[in-house]
């Protein structure tokens, strides 16, 4: 057994949308990701790709819609839409296991607010300051259109929590 001791790095997330092809524009004009695999279609067949995603979902999906984008520091987003998709009764279930928000940063919180909500996304809370009268670090809740979650910290994840508890 080998002992490993380093951290294993973030590769991407998988985002399920109503509508691909105005979450890729969503996701390009708001937060400049780079699209890297456009929209197209998998099937529930016999190729690679359609076993792995029966592998994956089990049988009965028929097909879905995928397309890939990358943000600026080279994390991925997998982004799916699925036949049938249904909307969550509720999309900020924080007490469920699981992933209820992704975070993205940007030093110019307020600007990217303004876009977001232009382009039919909302915000949630309002902006926050972390360590008030030490550290102008500040964050926001948002939600994307589609009511996926968005976290915008003005600062570096690390930088915002070096320090411990608040």
């Amino acid at each position: 057994m080998t002992n490993t001791q380093y951290p294993v790095n973030f590769s991407h997330i998988g985002l399920s949308f109503p509508d691909l092809d105005k979450a890729v524009k969503f996701y390009a004009d708001v937060m400049g990701w780079y699209l890297v695999m456009a929209p197209s279609t998998v099937k529930e067949d016999d190729s690679a790709i359609g076993e792995m995603s029966k592998a994956v979902f089990g049988e009965g999906w028929h097909s879905y819609r995928i397309a890939h984008m990358l943000t600026g520091d080279g994390i991925g987003i997998e982004m799916f839409q699925f036949e049938g998709n249904q909307d969550p009764d509720d999309n900020f279930k924080f007490w469920e296991t699981g992933i209820f928000h992704y975070g993205v940063q940007d030093p110019d919180i307020e600007g990217l607010i303004a876009k977001i909500v232009a382009h039919g996304g909302k915000q949630r809370m309002p902006v926050k300051t972390y360590y008030p009268g030490k550290k102008p670090y500040k964050m926001v809740y948002m939600e994307d259109p589609f009511g996926n979650l968005v976290e915008i910290y003005t600062h570096p994840y690390a930088l915002t929590y070096a320090q411990g508890a608040y």
